[in-house]
């Protein structure tokens, strides 16, 4: 590498509230335009801020799981802008003493990155969200301010970030924990997890390191879309130092616009600074004082977070870190679901697999949460402990499954109305072995004349035993038999 890429993230979070930041009004996406308004987000004369105490609350939760320092006081303040988005002409947010500083954000090892690593925080704060904009054909633009007013969480980290990859993961990650705290859904097309890129490189030249000037990268609707617009931004940077040999002395910070079609970055305007907004004390707000006992309530309130989750499964249950992995990004849900079937039967691995295999998929194709999946964790660790017992078997226990979940039944009833039960008589698999094998000459005489290889043929043969036996017999006895009878044909 020429250069080394530096990032630093600024993350804007909607908050999981019923009413906006300052005001009694709703927060329901998807409404028509500016139907979610009231005098306060509209910002109408005589109108009076009073603060959600309960974004408040998710607010602090976060800062603690993230490791931050809450200040014993806080205040609010304004920062003045002029935009149509902003009703008032100024966002309440907080300046100089927000709630909580530093902390930090695990990167999480990736394929590109497999030790993983850590990224400071420079700070987590509270303020409201303005409306959106949106741009129309001729030069024409509209605005909803139904987001107006809504709780908005900004998380800023320091530039300790070298890759896009790192970035990406690193996000992910963020956003896992944040549906864990259960602090908002997270869903970036719906904007209410945005993130903006504060991109830079750094060339090392005649033992000197120059530092180009920084741009900040918006627009960023997807993980792919930041993974891929700081790749860009980095390369295009580096080709501009080339080109004009400026340095972050020599020109202001900038924001440019991330095109997903064009997959480029375009210039937007000069990044304004804390001088232009013109920061004051929020005058219609109370300063919040935060106390011990009431950080020591939110501490309480969070459960066990997603790096320690698959931390547990991996030492606890010994399971491998990519399915470690998968059952703790599908949720909180999810992973709860596992660990109770987990502990149920005493198989940790064989949960995994039925709860990843099955369960899943059926979720996924029926289009279904898990809350909304019939079989409850205890049903699942039953029907598992049968198959463990060998009262059936693995392909006859998805079965069960399957009528489990369309007839509400337990494993018990269904094998019983259905004469489930699995064949382990050695002299009737070896019975079903030979019909077999006399049913099939081509694939004894592919096996012999080297048309085929033993596991093709074993493969095929294998089916048609289960076949004879209706698939009720024990398929270890099948393969042992078969291996046997296989290597006599063989000579």
């Amino acid at each position: 590498m020429e250069y080394t890429t530096v990032i630093g993230l600024e993350v804007h979070v909607q908050l999981s509230t019923e009413s906006k930041m300052f005001s009694s009004c709703g927060t329901e996406f998807g409404l028509p335009p500016n139907t979610q308004t009231d005098p306060v987000s509209l910002g109408l004369p005589g109108t009076l801020p009073v603060m959600n105490r309960k974004a408040f609350e998710l607010a602090l939760r976060t800062a603690v799981a993230l490791h931050a320092e809450v200040a014993p006081f806080t205040k609010w303040d304004r920062k003045n802008y002029y935009y149509p988005d902003l009703p008032k002409n100024y966002q309440i947010s907080q300046y100089d003493l927000p709630f909580s500083k530093g902390g930090w954000l695990d990167v999480p090892p990736h394929k590109q990155n497999p030790q993983g690593g850590r990224c400071r925080l420079t700070r987590v704060h509270l303020e409201e969200d303005t409306g959106k904009l949106m741009h129309a054909a001729g030069g024409l633009s509209e605005v909803d301010l139904n987001r107006a007013g809504i709780p908005l969480l900004e998380i800023v980290s320091e530039p300790d970030i070298r890759t896009a990859e790192d970035a990406k993961a690193c996000l992910e990650e963020l956003r896992l924990t944040l549906r864990y705290l259960g602090v908002s859904d997270c869903e970036m097309q719906e904007g209410s997890l945005r993130c903006d890129a504060n991109v830079n490189v750094h060339v090392q030249k005649d033992g000197e390191t120059i530092a180009t000037p920084i741009v900040e990268i918006k627009n960023l609707n997807s993980f792919k879309a930041v993974e891929k617009a700081i790749q860009f931004e980095a390369e295009r940077l580096y080709r501009q130092w080339r080109a004009d040999a400026k340095t972050i002395k020599d020109a202001p910070k900038t924001t440019r616009g991330w095109n997903d079609v064009e997959e480029v970055t375009k210039p937007q305007r000069e990044k304004e600074t804390a001088a232009d907004y013109r920061y004051f004390p929020e005058p219609d707000l109370v300063p919040v004082v935060v106390d011990e006992a009431w950080l020591e309530r939110v501490r309480s309130s969070i459960g066990e977070l997603p790096r320690a989750r698959r931390e547990r499964f991996e030492k606890d249950y010994g399971l491998s870190a990519y399915d470690a992995n998968v059952l703790v990004e599908q949720g909180q849900d999810v992973a709860d679901y596992f660990d109770e079937v987990a502990r149920a039967t005493g198989e940790p691995k064989l949960a995994g697999n039925w709860v990843q295999q099955d369960v899943l998929r059926v979720i996924k194709e029926k289009k279904i949460t898990l809350a909304d999946f019939p079989v409850r964790p205890a049903a699942l660790a039953e029907l598992i402990e049968r198959v463990k017992r060998k009262e059936v078997n693995t392909n006859q226990g998805r079965e069960v499954l399957g009528k489990m979940i369309e007839s509400g039944k337990d494993a018990a009833a269904i094998m019983a109305e259905g004469g489930y039960g699995m064949v382990s008589d050695r002299s009737t698999i070896a019975a079903a072995v030979e019909a077999a094998l006399a049913a099939n000459p081509k694939a004894i005489e592919d096996l012999q004349g080297g048309k085929k290889k033993p596991d093709a043929v074993k493969g095929f043969l294998r089916g048609q035993v289960m076949k004879q036996t209706g698939g009720k017999a024990d398929p270890a006895l099948v393969s042992e038999m078969l291996d046997a009878k296989l290597a006599e044909l063989q000579g």
